[in-house]
């Protein structure tokens, strides 16, 4: 396998070039109505599609939720495949949210999943949960290396009920949170311009001045949008690691769909705010 150029490398390069924006793909039952589609895999397959040739060309990274694919069996995840090999030709980063997180074998094997470069679904990043441990990760963070994919690992995530994992205080009063960015600051200590190896870190969180997340790697923030985060937010709540965030929109263009003009625009339009309040920042 000849790894490609550390994510970490080819995201810089993406979000100044074509503005850092992650755009969602989740195709869930109620988007699939409110779009004129049925809940069934040529909704789906129709859904996925207009996306991709919405804003594949023009985002940094499009980020599909394994979920609302898998929840249709093997032929959802054949949709899945065919967004990510789409997706990746027009030449947006995927990021594939996943989640996954596991010890030993089960923990390689989904790696090899996602960051195999072989895999149907090798994807350029995967989400992963570190909460049966950091070193849990090994095996996904040891194959991204290998292959030159990144992993953005869950730390301070936006749900309300993270909380009483994340802000746990361990011994050396640490938080949790805390304790996974110092780990991944670890990883991509000597890594430029970026780390491949970033955090999950919602923008709905207000101040995280305590935390320091200017830890070398990139920051998946969701919120913008429809959980009620601005692009205007962003400087307050990342600090002086504004500039390594890549905030991630569904619902806020989603919605303008089925017209791919509208779904462009609406992500052209979230793009151009985000970069000036990067740059305000």
């Amino acid at each position: 396998m000849t790894a490609l150029e550390p994510f970490g490398a080819r995201l810089r390069r993406a979000m100044d070039e074509r503005g850092p924006l992650s755009v969602g793909i989740d195709p869930h039952a109620s988007l699939l109505a409110e779009w004129g589609l049925n809940d069934d895999v040529a909704g789906l397959e129709r859904f996925s599609r207009t996306v991709v040739e919405a804003v594949a060309g023009r985002v940094a990274v499009l980020k599909p939720q394994s979920a609302f694919f898998e929840r249709f069996g093997a032929r959802g995840l054949a949709v899945l495949e065919k967004a990510v090999e789409e997706a990746r030709a027009a030449g947006a980063l995927v990021v594939m949210d996943a989640k996954r997180g596991d010890i030993g074998s089960t923990m390689a094997a989904y790696a090899e999943a996602f960051l195999h470069q072989g895999a149907p679904l090798f994807s350029d990043a995967l989400t992963v949960s570190p909460y049966l441990g950091y070193g849990s990760l090994k095996p996904a963070v040891d194959l991204a290396r290998e292959s030159g994919a990144g992993l953005f690992v869950l730390a301070l995530t936006s749900n309300p009920e993270g909380g009483e994992v994340q802000h746990a205080v361990r011994p050396g009063d640490r938080t949790v949170g805390a304790t996974m960015l110092a780990h991944l600051a670890a990883e991509n200590a000597g890594q430029e311009p970026l780390g491949s190896f970033g955090a999950v870190v919602g923008a709905t969180l207000g101040d995280l001045s305590s935390y320091d997340l200017d830890m070398g790697g990139p920051l998946l923030a969701p919120g913008i949008g429809a959980q009620g985060a601005t692009p205007a937010d962003l400087p307050r709540v990342f600090g002086k690691a504004v500039h390594n965030v890549v905030p991630n929109v569904s619902r806020g263009v989603l919605r303008h769909g089925p017209d791919i003009v509208a779904l462009r625009d609406a992500a052209e339009r979230f793009a151009e705010e985000i970069r000036a309040a990067v740059a305000a920042g």
